[in-house]
């Protein structure tokens, strides 16, 4: 598919975006990456996406796909023949989908609420945040990645939140590893690879990103 036109729409701490860079870099995809403003959103990001006006957004010989987990399952149909990131298998595929769900519902929702909330809710999430972090780590069981022997889409769809553990760790006072030590050892693991430590941002950076929204919306 040489002729192919593939642009990435994105923002760079978003993990949602991250996860599109690593599916494209595991599938050896080239493209066109696009910086957006999310305060000044581009003409391109509301023609692209006029329903939700969000990144990220991969547009593909002119035509637009959304939503992250939708975009990593189109990346996988189209470029087929290499890495497959989804199971052939339709039971396996859809266990897949059902983590990289809970990872949506649970990692992200929790992970958000640490930074966003203080006291009693803030507690609350910690708690849930550790506890879903432990579920995953039995799904992974002694597998080196949730994709078996390779990164696949369950890996795409989590890794990328390992870039916002230190800024959930530091304003929530709390650490990970010291209650998850297997996650921190499968993410180490995932970055040791190319593709993963290439599209995943700085987590430093993604903190001070995280303090200046504090800073912005007022939370102390």
């Amino acid at each position: 598919m040489a002729s192919d036109q593939v642009t990435l729409l994105d923002f760079w701490p978003s993990p949602f975006g991250m996860r599109v860079r690593l599916a494209l870099a595991e599938k050896g995809v080239k493209y066109e990456y696009s910086e957006e403003d999310l305060r000044n959103k581009s003409a391109l990001l509301l023609q692209m996406n006029p329903v939700n006006k969000q990144i990220p957004v991969l547009v593909h010989n002119g035509k637009p796909v959304c939503e992250s987990l939708i975009i990593v399952q189109y990346i996988d149909e189209v470029w087929k023949d290499s890495a497959p990131l989804l199971p052939s298998d339709p039971y396996q595929r859809a266990q897949a989908r059902f983590w990289a769900d809970f990872v949506d519902k649970k990692i992200y929702d929790f992970g958000r609420k640490i930074w966003t909330k203080k006291g009693e809710e803030q507690e609350a999430a910690k708690k849930d945040f550790i506890d879903s972090l432990k579920l995953m780590e039995g799904e992974l069981g002694d597998k080196p990645y949730f994709g078996g022997e390779t990164i696949g889409y369950v890996d795409i769809a989590l890794v990328p939140f390992y870039s916002w553990f230190y800024a959930y760790e530091t304003i929530g006072n709390f650490n990970i590893e010291a209650e998850c030590p297997k996650m921190i050892a499968y993410c180490k693991r995932c970055l040791q690879k190319e593709t993963v430590s290439k599209a995943l941002e700085d987590p430093q950076k993604v903190y001070d990103f995280v303090l200046m929204l504090m800073k912005k919306f007022g939370i102390e």
